[in-house]
């Protein structure tokens, strides 16, 4: 009844000892959290090395250090992480944070912008002069319409809520609500379709129980 593969009893495994924390937490729990942080980081750290480290800078710099020098100018930088183990010099690692979040944001902005508001607008206007859906793809518009008007008015906080601005505001916190339900739930979702995943391997693949 049970598998013959090895690997996927290390996978069972591996499956019950993090379920044995719904119990409580134990040593086997440890055992199978620490094997998986570590795994992790060393899988991260040999996708970073073979997909960006060396095709995107040793290889560049070999084949032709003449044109590609500069590229040791964000190696230099990205090096200043290690001063995080010399507390003399610790503060250094602050360079490089600042360089990445920087140009993390300024590269996210603009697709952030194109996807996150312009399409939506469009999306928005476009349901709205929907003709064959009837007047509800108007009434979605408007609805949308007032629902970012108001979660905007929010959080201006440059005047004190009062009057209009406070019944604005007011709504708004609805629509934050709406969304933030929306959201938690489709975690949730997420989670539990991980769960019936796992629980389908520990019936199907290591004890055939369901064929």
């Amino acid at each position: 009844m049970f598998s013959h593969d090895p690997w996927v009893w290390i996978a069972a495994i591996m499956t019950l000892a993090i379920f044995s924390f719904l119990y409580k937490e134990n040593w086997f729990y440890r055992i199978a959290e620490h094997l998986f942080v570590g795994m992790s980081a060393g899988y991260a750290m040999a996708r970073a090395w073979n997909n960006a480290l060396v095709p995107n800078l040793f290889n560049p710099l070999f084949a032709d250090f003449g044109r590609n020098w500069p590229l040791l100018i964000p190696a230099l930088i990205g090096l200043l992480y290690i001063f995080r183990f010399v507390p003399k010099f610790s503060h250094l690692i602050l360079i490089p944070i600042a360089v990445g979040l920087g140009l993390g944001s300024g590269l996210s902005i603009a697709p952030t912008i194109q996807t996150d508001i312009i399409k939506q607008m469009q999306s928005a206007i476009a349901d709205a002069s929907n003709v064959s859906a009837g007047g509800w793809g108007l009434a979605w518009g408007i609805l949308s319409f007032i629902g970012v008007l108001t979660t905007l008015s929010y959080f201006f906080f440059s005047r004190e809520h009062k009057g209009a601005l406070k019944v604005s505001a007011s709504i708004g916190i609805w629509f934050l609500m709406v969304g933030f339900g929306a959201s938690f739930g489709n975690t949730v979702m997420g989670r539990v379709s991980l769960l019936i995943g796992r629980v389908q391997f520990l019936l199907t693949d290591w004890i055939h129980v369901i064929r």
